[in-house]
């Protein structure tokens, strides 16, 4: 008998404007099924409170981020609110290749990315209740100037119109049922494969 073939992950990406509740839903979505291996981005921005290199992000100069981009590194790398972003394609790869699901936390332009280099990709998107509570949700947070808000909320906007595009769209109302949502997306995902 010949070995049987590992069988392929599946790279699950999640996407939201920011304050819409990413953040606390892929943590409930990673307690709920810890099989999934989360994949850590890196980024050229500043580590905010509490934020530890490696485990949020791979925090790296514009220098050497400009440099893995160059060398092909990235699976897909953005600018978004003036900072850069990327996903490491030989993490994505060796993940999937081993059997392991993979979650993916990005913006819409690298799912977009993503979605076009891996077509198999599931995209799913976060959607807040309103704006006006995804606005109340970004003053809260007391993160950002004025100036870096309204620039947030103008993406926000932006990305909202552009959630058609993607695999499921799930409103996080509530936290507990939006989990189990994208719970369920990805569980049919696996169903059908």
């Amino acid at each position: 008998m010949g070995r049987e073939a590992k069988k392929q992950g599946k790279l699950f990406v999640i996407t939201a404007p920011s304050g819409a509740g990413k953040t606390s839903l892929i943590e409930a979505v990673m307690r709920d099924d810890p099989t999934l291996k989360i994949s850590v981005s890196y980024t050229t921005r500043a580590p905010r409170k509490g934020e530890k290199d490696a485990v949020d992000y791979h925090f790296v100069d514009e220098k050497t981020f400009r440099a893995m981009r160059s060398g092909g590194e990235f699976l897909e790398s953005a600018e978004v609110h003036g900072n850069h972003y990327g996903t490491s394609r030989r993490t994505i790869e060796e993940a999937l290749a081993s059997g392991r699901d993979v979650l993916l936390e990005i913006d819409v332009q690298g799912a977009a990315q993503v979605k076009r280099q891996m077509p198999h990709a599931v995209l799913i998107f976060i959607e807040p209740p309103s704006l006006a509570i995804l606005e109340q949700r970004l003053r809260n947070r007391r993160t950002e100037q004025a100036e870096a808000l309204s620039r947030r909320l103008a993406d926000a906007y932006d990305e909202l119109r552009q959630k058609k595009s993607f695999d499921g769209v799930v409103v996080n109302t509530e936290v507990d049922q939006a989990v189990e949502e994208v719970l369920q997306i990805m569980k049919k995902t696996k169903e059908r494969s």
